[in-house]
């Protein structure tokens, strides 16, 4: 069948229904073409290409949309990686229907965009007529728009199917679809498809839920006992005096089932209004005590309206502790190794045994990747000590020149050398005494001067070159490598007994792609970085977390530090975007919220500029625009320093300089 039969025989099939209803389970198809014709005016004769909003627009909806996207990033990622074998696409949508976040193979980039299935795409009722995302919002329930479902014959190719994603106060706060340009003609192909998108809406709803309400007593209920803990369906937010503050979707709806309903649309009465103990047949001590009464965290309760049992677990308010095991949590000097994590696992363990040993008199042995931080934890270890108002010294045992290794460590009388200093020079060593002395990158140390250091270490005291008698040290010794030592001693290039010197304890960093707190690093790092350049107006994006949080970091902390500066540094106004990142960080799945929609087989879409498809190489790009590197930019949604970078490695050079050389 041909395309334009095909559209024939859609028109009349839209226009057959409205005349003779069918209800049942294609009633809600049938309201929203109905609106279509009546409310909007929509023609399903007319073509109808897809419609983007303008730029500023887009930036305008993402930054409102900004803490949703935050939350959804991981849930939407999921997704697209458990439907892009089958090529779908993700869409998170805004309440009004445009695309705020989206994710898609680069390699059909232009294919998305001619269909609408893009960024910045506007996919409510009004102006995309029937449709999974548009439909979605007038009705409030998850459905599939599959082939001529949709009201423009444009869309009789798509399947798309959506879920509403509603905020706390049963608000409808974003819609998630995925869609596809192929599939099966049956529409029961797609049962699965809208099972899995009900799914993720619901683990997006709850996390901003938990997310929002993090300060307050979460109450979660379940009809199991064994998992409550793990499906948490019912969560109910509430104050310490059992006041209810707000719930779930689910949660509401067993409000209202058992008599207490609640403000919003066609509902009677605010959530203050209630306690949780107008649910539940318990003293609010008994449902603020779970945890302690209770070897599983988890108590049963039974309703009070209709008897039913329900096993509670309690969320209590997020704050920050100091690591686990730690005596008194509010202990300021724990301050120092508390900021280097959040809740990584990992970190955990490590910064509880680095709090129990800051104060120990042994060495400690930091290990883990390049840029994990290492001296960083030196640092903290020494600042939450007791040696704090004393000094820190570091030292570099890669970086310093092998023929001034000895004397800078050791130091040395006047005159002891040709080119010595006529009064002689404090050794590095001899300058941490009372302190912390920090040798970074031990592994790489000289073979004779591990049996120097060996010696310090051994009697505390050490000898300056031209000196007679040595001179008496207070040291606590970090040592810190990325190495594997014990490979290093079997090589015979690391002295075995100088290992067991400096490794008193050892603490391993994990590396940055590891962690679990990954976003409080890169917040905590780019507060730090506007403080150091005097600056706290700029904010990181949504847009742009999602893409650092989606990069593997192979240079962990140290790259992820560079790259927050470089950002801050090219950044125009007030706020980082993906598009300010270094061009390594950028997801290669993840669109730009600055990439514009590309052309149309008749040019460019309307209120956009183009942008290079994938195939496209910088220097077409540049040639289109006339060399106008700005123009340049502003297409590909990149920063001019990068497009400058670019030009540079790939060897383009502006015709005017070619003339000129």
């Amino acid at each position: 069948m041909s395309t334009a039969q095909a559209q024939r025989e859609h028109v009349e099939t839209i226009l057959h229904s409205l005349d003779h209803p069918d209800g049942g389970e294609d009633a809600v198809i049938e309201r929203s073409w109905r609106r279509c014709i009546d409310r909007y005016g929509l023609d399903p004769t007319a073509p109808s290409p897809p419609r983007y909003v303008p730029d500023r627009t887009l930036r305008e909806h993402q930054d409102q949309a900004d803490a949703l996207i935050q939350v959804a990033r991981a849930g939407v990622e999921q997704l697209y990686r458990q439907v892009t074998p089958l090529d779908y696409v993700v869409l998170l949508t805004d309440a009004r229907g445009i695309a705020v976040q989206f994710l898609g193979a680069s390699s059909a980039q232009y294919e998305h965009q001619r269909t609408g299935l893009y960024l910045g795409a506007d996919w409510s009722e009004e102006h995309a007529g029937t449709c999974a995302v548009g439909t979605c919002i007038q009705e409030r329930v998850p459905l599939t728009c599959h082939h001529s479902d949709h009201f423009s014959a444009h869309h009789i190719r798509l399947t798309c199917t959506a879920a509403p994603v509603f905020d706390p106060d049963g608000q409808l706060l974003a819609v998630l679809d995925i869609s596809a340009y192929r599939s099966p003609e049956s529409k029961a192909s797609q049962t699965f498809a809208l099972q899995v998108v009900k799914h993720y809406a619901r683990m997006i709803e709850d996390a901003y839920f938990l997310q929002r309400y993090s300060g307050y007593h979460i109450v979660c209920l379940d009809r199991s006992r064994e998992f409550v803990q793990i499906n948490r369906r019912y969560l109910i937010a509430i104050e310490e005096d059992g006041t209810l503050l707000a719930a779930n979707t689910a949660g509401r709806k067993l409000l209202r089932h058992h008599d207490l309903p609640l403000a919003g649309p066609g509902e009677a009465r605010p959530f203050r209004a209630w306690n949780i103990q107008d649910l539940l047949d318990a003293e609010i001590n008994e449902v603020l005590d779970i945890q302690r009464y209770s070897d599983d965290g988890v108590r049963a309760f039974r309703t009070h309206r209709h008897r039913e049992l329900h096993f509670a677990t309690l969320l209590e308010p997020k704050r920050r502790r100091a690591p686990s095991g730690q005596p008194r949590p509010g202990d300021s000097s724990l301050a120092p190794l508390e900021a280097l994590a959040d809740d990584d696992p990992a970190m955990r363990d490590t910064l509880t045994r680095a709090a129990r040993l800051r104060n120990e008199p042994i060495n400690l042995l930091v290990v883990g990747e390049t840029g994990t931080g290492k001296e960083r934890m030196a640092r903290a270890l020494h600042d939450s000590s007791r040696r704090r108002d004393q000094p820190f010294v570091a030292i570099n045992c890669a970086a310093m020149p092998e023929s001034l290794i000895e004397s800078e460590l050791f130091g040395y009388e006047p005159g002891s050398f040709t080119g010595a200093n006529s009064k002689g020079m404090k050794g590095l060593i001899a300058q941490a005494d009372g302190g912390t002395l920090f040798l970074d990158e031990i592994g790489d140390m000289p073979l004779q001067l591990q049996t120097r250091l060996l010696r310090v270490l051994a009697e505390q005291e050490v000898l300056p070159i031209g000196a007679s008698r040595p001179v008496k040290v207070d040291l606590r010794v970090v040592a810190a490598t990325h190495r594997d030592l014990r490979t290093l001693i079997d090589a015979g290039r690391f002295r075995e007994d100088l290992f067991y010197r400096l490794n008193g304890a050892s603490l391993r960093l994990p590396p940055l792609r590891e962690r679990a707190d990954q976003g409080y690093l890169i917040r905590r790092l780019f507060e730090d970085l506007q403080a150091e350049r005097g600056e706290s107006q700029s904010r990181l994006r949504g847009d742009a977390m999602s893409a650092l949080l989606a990069y593997p970091w192979p240079g962990n902390i140290r790259e992820l530090h560079n790259a927050l500066r470089y950002a801050l540094a090219t950044c125009e106004g007030d706020e980082v975007v993906v598009g300010d990142l270094p061009e390594e960080c950028i997801s290669s799945h993840l669109a730009h919220p600055a990439a514009r929609p590309a052309e149309t087989p008749d040019g460019p879409i309307a209120g956009h500029s183009a942008v290079a498809r994938p195939q496209d190489p910088l220097h077409e790009a540049l040639r289109r625009h006339r060399w106008n590197i700005s123009a340049v930019a502003r297409e590909l949604g990149l920063s001019r320093p990068t497009i400058y970078r670019r030009m540079k490695r790939l060897g383009i050079t502006p015709p005017h300089q070619q003339d000129a050389l």
